[in-house]
């Protein structure tokens, strides 16, 4: 289906971080756009006062009749959503055309020049990022983002004169080989999903594939000494980063006071004095990564700092709720264990002689089989872990797959204790907690507004 014949679109799965955004597109160009979703949220209120049909009853009945037509309705669902559900069968047996989130997306790289960021971690905040600096620039962008930007209060950037759009290409199912890149940055490949890709050599080789899908006269920015094999179109350029080394990277970096400013290497043109809006660490390094993409396409240099000093980060991605002398909360959505580990990092760089506690709610009965000893290994950088029962998601428990694996692997000195999550409100209620970080992410994060109003009141 061509997108001048669409005239509407239904998503089954409407409510996810990723699909809204694509939902968003559709609305803004006049489309009728309606769906389903489980359970109503804040996302899922949103887009209804913006204009989408949304029901949460698992029922043919509810689709609406605009969304009926094979020829002109396109159907979107989230691999999430399982194959035997009922409207998606009444789809399928109706000869609608059925696409995943990823294929809408990869349609877009075919007719816009795709600024794609992939990586087990740091995607969401470079991507938005890069986002925010083309944005606010003379080359502007539309953008499909996987977090909600507090620069837009949305995970959706849209421009009528704009040829460019950023995406984050996930990895999870292989989605990102749908994508047709005409650049793409690559931030890290520690193996994740390993549920979908049943080893480390057969995601590092999905890696590797999508470098194949770059268009020539694009580039690849890649984060020096990856575990992986590149495999780019002749005519791609290919560019190394990170905070300290590469093509593209920061000296003289000084954090102070709350604050870091950096100086940008790059071998098109250096740039001096860089601020990050968002002081964080980790933020160094994402930071690289996004002005070198956004340099590439034309940024300049009063630009890409303008941009880098107005950046306000992303919701759950190392996200302040409290920040004064007494107390400290945020809420990251770190939940693999490099990020993790890179989480944990950057809040003991910011707060070297303070107690850092984390309350970490495990995502993935697979992913804690997997990975538990790193889970352990990260948050024993910590001064004190307190760990939740594991969020399911998709999957069915494990048998022997628990929190407690985690919790008997914390190296000696950690404070640890472990906790349902229905009693982390009580527990906040009885301590008085340094620097607080909710970490993971599943449903915990539901809890932070009543975390903070119960620290506030302290």
């Amino acid at each position: 289906m061509e997108l001048k014949d669409i005239k509407s679109v239904y998503f089954v799965g409407a409510g996810g971080i990723g699909m809204s955004a694509i939902a968003r597109y559709f609305i803004r160009k006049g489309l009728v756009v309606a769906g389903y979703d489980k359970t109503p949220s804040e996302l899922t209120k949103q887009l209804e006062r913006e204009g989408m049909l949304i029901h949460y009853e698992e029922n043919t009945d509810e689709i609406p009749h605009a969304c009926r037509k094979p020829e002109s309705c396109l159907v979107v669902y989230t691999p999430a959503i399982p194959a035997e559900h009922k409207e998606l069968v009444y789809f399928r047996e109706h000869g609608f055309t059925i696409e995943k989130r990823a294929q809408v997306l990869g349609t877009l790289t075919r007719t816009h020049k795709g600024l794609c960021v992939a990586g087990t971690h740091g995607k969401t905040s470079t991507s938005t990022m890069c986002a925010h600096i083309m944005h606010q620039s003379h080359i502007d962008c539309n953008a499909f983002l996987g977090g909600i930007s507090k620069n837009y209060g949305t995970n959706y950037i849209l421009s009528d004169q704009s040829d460019y759009v950023v995406i984050e290409a996930d990895e999870f199912d292989r989605s990102f080989h749908w994508l047709r890149p005409w650049m793409s940055v690559i931030t890290a490949t520690d193996p994740d999903h390993l549920d979908i890709y049943g080893t480390k050599e057969a995601y590092l080789e999905s890696f590797r594939h999508y470098t194949t899908l770059i268009q020539p006269g694009g580039a690849l920015i890649i984060h020096k000494n990856l575990e992986m094999k590149q495999d780019c179109q002749p005519g791609v350029k290919i560019y190394e980063y990170s905070r300290d080394e590469g093509d593209f990277h920061a000296e003289n970096i000084r954090i102070d006071n709350g604050e870091i400013t950096f100086d940008f290497v790059s071998p098109i043109e250096c740039v001096k004095n860089v601020e990050l809006g968002q002081p964080i660490p980790i933020n160094i390094e994402n930071g690289v990564a996004a002005m070198a993409m956004a340099q590439l396409n034309g940024c300049t240099a009063e630009e890409l700092k303008y941009g880098m000093k107005t950046y306000r980060g992303v919701d759950r991605r190392f996200d302040f709720k409290i920040k004064d002398p007494r107390h400290v909360l945020l809420s990251d959505y770190a939940h693999h264990p490099k990020e993790i580990y890179q989480s944990a990092r950057s809040i003991r760089e910011l707060y070297k002689n303070r107690k850092i506690t984390a309350i970490f709610q495990p995502h993935l009965y697979t992913r804690t089989r997997d990975f538990y000893k790193d889970f352990a290994d990260a948050l024993s950088q910590l001064d004190e872990v307190i760990l939740c029962d594991i969020y399911p998601a998709r999957e069915q428990p494990i048998p022997g797959v628990t929190s407690k694996l985690i919790y008997d692997n914390l190296k000696p000195g950690v404070e640890k204790s472990m906790i349902h999550k229905e009693d982390v409100l009580n527990l906040v209620k009885s301590r008085d907690f340094d620097v607080l970080v909710i970490l993971g992410a599943g449903d915990l994060d539901n809890y932070v507004p009543q975390i903070a109003k119960i620290i506030e009141a302290k």
